[in-house]
């Protein structure tokens, strides 16, 4: 087998002019593939394991165009793999079954392995994905699946097990500039042609660490801009702006951009920074963010995150949810930052958060503690003469609406859920709660 990085052996098909300068361009050696040396890197995981051929079912975690889809195909190539690509959107379960189908008798028949690549399997249903099981396990075909989308939250848990996950990051400028490079010096239409960039940086900065992004607007701006006489062209910064269609904001309500950003949104409001909020707001929103998804955000980190330190950020973020759908955008933003400043600046408490945890672990791990008699609800006779709702005192009957009882099962009996802070109005409710502790202590 060749030298899977630096040789430059593999069959080339002949470059189709009709096809995007993307495709055009596409790496067809390990070696000219841009990007995630810290998986492809000398000694790197990746790497190691397509030197040695030892391939196993792996998902390929990252932003759109930092090469998922090129990976899994010279992957394919380097372990001479047969290899059958199938995207989510368009395929079903029958299509997957005819690949499986062909996998066995190649590994039957040839003792030669098969790739299947899923582009966008997050897509994929649970039934989709539970067709691939059973394959996957047994070695039939080796699986490759790319999703921009977190494989926790998209791939069944039986198939992620059964995979290894790897995150491929965004293009840096020293990659994005390495593929300008190389489309302008070896694509056959491009090379033919003295083409210059005004402003090669801007071109970068736009395209946000997605090589297919740099490509289709570099083929884009150039389409726009007038020939020299000589055949070549000088693509101005203006061009480039019109080919992007606007001033480019990096962030991807689908993929990685989007769980990055409502993160860092969300830290800031818990962190106590309306600024820094609010900016992470505005990116979001520019990026075309559906404004209810950021506010049932808030309404969440109201409860979560600042709690009864003010117990009212949930009708504000609630009343949120409920103007920003009446509403709409544009005038929807300004509710949003009102109420982004306000959770961010207001006191803050996760007790509650810290109580409901606590109390569902114990609930896992002793499960079925018997309910207390006294506490039992009793609407017959039989309940009755079983003791249901023996001794029960009512509340209300006593001084401070307070009189000591076991309501816990008798395992936790001296547990302790909520511990309310010294902060904000959770202050008063520590007040008070210590008062009728120590009334239990008499």
């Amino acid at each position: 087998m060749s030298d899977l990085f630096t040789s430059d052996d593999a069959p080339r098909q002949a470059p189709r002019t009709y096809a995007p300068l993307a495709e055009r361009v596409r790496p067809q050696t390990l070696s000219e593939f841009v990007g995630q040396r810290h998986l492809l890197g000398e000694g790197k995981p990746l790497r190691v394991i397509i030197e040695k051929g030892e391939l196993f079912s792996m998902i390929l975690w990252g932003p759109p165009g930092v090469g998922k889809t090129t990976l899994a195909r010279l992957i394919a190539h380097h372990i001479n793999a047969d290899f059958y690509q199938l995207n989510a959107v368009s395929s079903g379960v029958k299509d997957v079954r005819d690949v499986i189908a062909k996998a066995e008798r190649n590994l039957r028949q040839l003792k030669r392995r098969t790739i299947l690549f899923i582009d966008e399997i997050h897509r994929f249903n649970k039934a989709q994905q539970d067709a691939l099981l059973h394959s996957v396990e047994e070695g039939s075909i080796v699986l490759i699946g790319a999703t921009t989308e977190n494989p926790s939250f998209e791939v069944i848990s039986p198939l992620l097990s059964r995979s290894r996950v790897y995150v491929l990051e965004s293009l840096d400028t020293e990659g994005l500039q390495a593929i300008l490079e190389r489309a302008l010096a070896s694509d056959p239409i491009l090379c033919k042609r003295r083409i210059s960039i005004e402003d090669p940086d801007f071109l970068m900065l736009l395209s946000g660490g997605d090589a297919r992004k740099l490509l289709n607007g570099l083929e884009t701006a150039l389409h726009l801009t007038k020939p020299d006489n000589d055949g070549g062209a000088t693509i101005s910064k203006s061009k480039i702006e019109e080919a992007f269609q606007r001033k480019y904001t990096l962030y991807d309500k689908k993929g990685e951009q989007h769980y990055d950003t409502i993160s860092a949104f969300i830290k800031s409001l818990r962190g106590s920074d309306p600024d820094a909020a609010i900016y992470w707001m505005a990116r979001m929103l520019d990026g075309g963010e559906d404004p209810l998804f950021i506010a049932r955000r808030m309404v969440v980190l109201a409860s979560e995150d600042v709690g009864n330190a003010d117990p009212t950020a949930l009708t504000m973020a609630t009343s949120c949810f409920s103007a920003v759908n009446y509403v709409g955008m544009p005038e929807a933003r300004i509710i949003l930052s009102q109420t982004a400043a306000y959770l961010a600046s207001a006191p803050k408490s996760n007790a509650s958060y810290v109580a409901i945890e606590q109390a569902m672990q114990d609930v896992r791990n002793l499960p079925n503690l018997p309910v207390p008699l006294h506490i039992r609800n009793a609407p017959t006779q039989l309940m009755k003469d079983m003791e249901y709702g023996k001794e029960y005192k009512y509340s209300h009957h006593f001084d401070d609406h307070f009189v000591e009882q076991q309501y816990l099962p008798d395992n936790l009996r001296d547990k302790i859920y909520y511990k309310p802070t010294e902060i904000g109005a959770e202050k008063d409710i520590l007040a008070r709660l210590n008062r009728l502790w120590k009334k239990k202590q008499r």
